[in-house]
């Protein structure tokens, strides 16, 4: 079967969704076509990985693809009872039209065409900057491989920006630089692919979840460990709902490491100090690696809310979790305010692992050669930006100042009017860059969903799309408490869009409830 096929029959279905086909009318089709051609195949779907099968990704599912297909009917011509696609769906800033910060692109353009250096037309700082990264490069270029896990210079910033945030040592040699936390994130959770006493794997995931999480276990034969996040109390964590999905876990699998994300994505939340030190000691007691996701550690908004970093927590709880609790963090270009997400840096710094562990991890990622150097210089200058007195400051300052109190302007503008809206409720958002309001379908609504073989939020979330042009991500794909529905939407379109954005779903929501009351 030809890729064209394969790109025809899948547009035909996401088309479908305009026209009441359902998804199993589609899966038909789909198997009728496979079956058709899949004798002559080496790789069929009877001996595909079956992980590969399980792995879904909501972020990047059917109506992101519905959403793009969209996007080209229109530049074709194709009459639409809109004009764009507003892309509410990922948290990418600057395809919703975030600027690059000054700094960072001067680092990396002097760095990518070194004869700039030379030429006068940048601030000093951001020349020295550039000589003393390019000197780490072998034959002083971006060009060549580096470290396995980062180039030395960049891996001592990074330990540095460390300890102004903690007030405690790290150790630059239990840091890795990565291509993106994602990679990070799958790096680590290789460790856990394997039995115990004849169990699989355990770890626990908040639900809801960035599907980064879900994926990556399916894809790695891991078990799923549900725990719920408290959204009548912002989304607060509540220990005693921790004790009990690990006691209900232990029926299927070994429970291994926890998942926390902080602030948290979709939910937008912030933990307190006393909720982190409630999930270290759980994690101590029940023997769990902790995988802290701080990626959005700079996205903090409301009133009272505050960052609190899990190794810092660790390190001021003392003996005996500062000597026993495993834990590894992890960092991004694509969030705070740098919004770099397609230049993928990102980086991980790892407590208390075993020395002979981190050595066969470090062996593992030695594997992909190099992490994207790109993606390194971005990191360096988040982990370094300018400081005070250096030509670069001002400037660089001002420019994160400005985005991070558009965004603290937008986290409010939309919990406030989705919390306008009928049937709806939406936390307020604490942090991070979504957020994940719940709202009531009428019965006809939830009808026509199972009719059409689509959960409830997502077959609102479809209507959403073909009738207005706003893809939003629907509450399934990120986990949700049965009988409950949501959506993720970003806080990034600028504040114009935005507006424009939140004015015509409330009119869309009014449409559609009246045609399904």
């Amino acid at each position: 079967m030809s890729q064209i096929s394969l790109t025809k029959l899948v547009t035909t279905h996401f088309r479908a969704g305009a026209m009441g086909r359902s998804e199993p009318e589609f899966c038909f089709t789909w198997n009728k076509l496979i079956t058709r051609t899949a004798s002559k195949k080496v790789v069929t779907l009877d001996n595909l990985n079956p992980n590969m099968v399980k792995l879904e990704y909501a972020v990047r599912g059917p109506l992101v693809i519905r959403a793009a297909a969209i996007a080209k009917e229109l530049q074709q011509g194709v009459k639409k009872p809109f004009k764009r696609v507003i892309g509410a769906n990922i948290g990418d800033a600057h395809a919703m039209g975030q600027k690059p910060i000054t700094f960072f692109r001067q680092v990396l353009a002097c760095v990518t065409l070194p004869e700039l250096i030379n030429q006068g037309a940048y601030p000093e700082d951001v020349k020295q900057r550039a000589t003393e990264i390019l000197a780490s490069c072998g034959g002083r270029s971006i060009g060549a491989y580096t470290q396995s896990y980062g180039i030395e210079l960049i891996r001592k910033h990074v330990a540095e920006y460390i300890e102004r945030r903690d007030g405690f040592k790290a150790n630059w040699e239990d840091i890795c630089i990565t291509a993106g936390a994602s990679s990070a994130v799958k790096y680590c959770l290789q460790m856990f692919c394997n039995r115990i006493g004849g169990k699989a794997s355990g770890v626990m995931l908040p639900i809801p979840q960035y599907p980064l999480y879900s994926s990556s276990l399916a894809e790695f034969g891991l078990s799923k460990v549900d725990y719920f996040l408290d959204e009548d109390h912002d989304w607060a964590l509540d220990l005693s709902e921790l004790e009990r999905s690990i006691k209900e876990s232990l029926k299927h699998c070994c429970p291994r490491a926890i998942v926390v994300i902080n602030p948290g994505n979709p939910t937008g939340q912030v933990l307190t100090r006393e909720n982190i030190e409630g999930i270290i000691r759980f994690a101590h007691k029940h023997k769990l690696f902790i995988f802290a996701d701080e990626v959005y550690q700079d996205n903090v908004y409301a009133e009272g809310s505050k960052f609190f970093a899990f190794k810092k927590v660790l390190m001021e709880m003392g003996s005996p979790y500062v000597e026993e609790v495993e834990l590894v963090s992890f960092m991004s270009a694509s969030k705070g305010y740098a919004g770099e997400c397609g230049l993928r840096g990102g980086w991980l710094e790892l407590v208390n692992l075993d020395p002979g562990v981190q050595a066969h991890l470090y062996k593992c990622i030695s594997a992909m050669l190099c992490p994207n150097i790109v993606g390194q210089i971005t990191m360096d200058c988040v982990a370094k930006p300018p400081e005070p007195g250096q030509p670069s400051y001002e400037l660089w300052l001002k420019e994160k100042t400005a985005i991070l109190d558009s965004l603290k302007k937008r986290a409010k503008m939309i919990a406030d009017t989705f919390n306008t809206m009928k049937g709806f409720k939406c936390n307020v958002v604490q942090g991070s860059m979504y957020a994940f309001p719940r709202f009531e379908l009428p019965p006809k609504a939830i009808a026509a969903a199972q009719k059409e073989g689509k959960t409830p939020d997502t077959f609102y979330a479809f209507r959403l799309l073909e009738e207005t042009g706003i893809c939003v991500i629907s509450g399934s794909g990120f986990g949700q408490k049965p009988g409950t529905y949501h959506f993720r939407t970003t806080i990034l379109p600028q504040p114009e869009l935005l507006q424009e954005m939140l004015d015509i779903f409330q009119k869309f929501h009014d449409k559609f409830t009246k045609d399904y009351s």
